[in-house]
């Protein structure tokens, strides 16, 4: 799973403070005790000595090592008893606690070399947090409706609609829960306000709890950061667009919409071959037949989208207008 850089670093700065949170807090409650009952500082004083004890037991000469260390043992057994007992008597439940923030990681974020599921959740609520940024709202795949879809035959296609759009539905849902680094590229293609935009975005905030990484973006606002990013020296729209590549799923949505142009066609060509050499899933939606995307971009583009994308149809009524009616 590839999270950004910046969404990296703002999972890391958070573990961080935590832990220091945790740290500060633990030593608080620590002095706080030993203020209140003395003897707990002196006992554990006395742990630290008869830990030490047991250390040096081993390089102590003219001595029986087994028995120091089964003197350090036994004290240190007394001392701890006593210890707890004070706690149980002064101290509610946990005060004295001083577990790390994590007990996996002790904090870092990190057990060797592989992401502690600590640091883990933790991207992935950035992550979350860059999907409302990018105005993926609170869709989810519960709120879908069938009823906005006619339950009669398309005149053109000799379709069921609604059969059509709960295959539609089923495929989209499917595809969010099994989301992995081998899933296909989907084409979502049909007139406009039939859900595609609704499906995306659920798409991309399931994705996204399962922890990977995923860019959704309107298709003006994407070729507009590569424009910059290329032209103009724009810092943020250059890491945009290296995400755009980086990210596990890459959602370009309403795809025709944006100005045409000779930039915008190399842009998507370059885009669309670069992820799909690298094996990175994309889902793009669009009015646009493929025949419509060879003339409005290129015959290799629309080839691409023949060979590497599975077609997800969108059939019925522009839903916005049934909902104002």
């Amino acid at each position: 799973m590839a999270y950004s850089a910046e969404v990296l670093s703002r999972a890391r700065a958070r573990l961080a403070m935590a832990k220091e949170d945790r740290e500060s807090e633990n030593r608080e409650h620590l002095q706080q005790a030993y203020a209140r009952v003395p003897r707990l500082q002196e006992i554990d004083r006395k742990l630290r000595a008869t830990m030490a004890l047991a250390a040096q037991a081993a390089f102590t000469q003219g001595a029986d090592p087994a028995e120091l260390l089964e003197q350090a043992r036994r004290e240190n057994l007394l001392l701890q008893q006593e210890r707890a007992e004070l706690e149980a008597l002064y101290f509610e439940e946990g005060y004295l606690d001083d577990s790390p923030i994590c007990e996996n990681c002790g904090g870092s974020g990190y057990v060797g070399s592989t992401m502690c599921e600590c640091l883990r959740e933790l991207c992935r609520q950035e992550q979350k947090k860059e999907l409302t940024f990018l105005n993926v709202g609170r869709e989810s795949f519960d709120q879908f409706r069938l009823d906005y879809y006619p339950d009669r035959e398309d005149p053109k296609l000799g379709v069921n609609i609604r059969a059509v759009m709960e295959k539609t539905y089923q495929t989209c849902r499917r595809y969010a829960q099994n989301f992995s680094d081998k899933s296909s590229n989907l084409l979502f293609s049909g007139d406009t306000g039939l859900g595609k935009t609704f499906l995306s975005a659920c798409i991309a905030r399931t994705v996204a709890d399962n922890g990977y990484s995923v860019m959704y973006e309107s298709a003006g606002h994407l070729f507009g950061n590569l424009e910059r990013a290329k032209f103009n020296g724009d810092e943020q729209a250059r890491k945009d667009a290296d995400r755009y590549l980086a990210c596990d799923l890459l959602i370009v949505d309403d795809l025709g919409t944006e100005m045409p142009g000779q930039f915008t066609t190399a842009a998507l060509y370059s885009l669309l071959n670069d992820r799909l050499l690298s094996g990175k899933s994309t889902i793009i939606s669009t009015n646009l037949t493929i025949e419509e995307f060879e003339k409005r971009y290129s015959r290799q583009i629309a080839s691409r989208l023949r060979g590497s994308y599975v077609r997800v149809p969108f059939l019925g009524e522009d839903i916005r207008v049934l909902k104002n009616r």
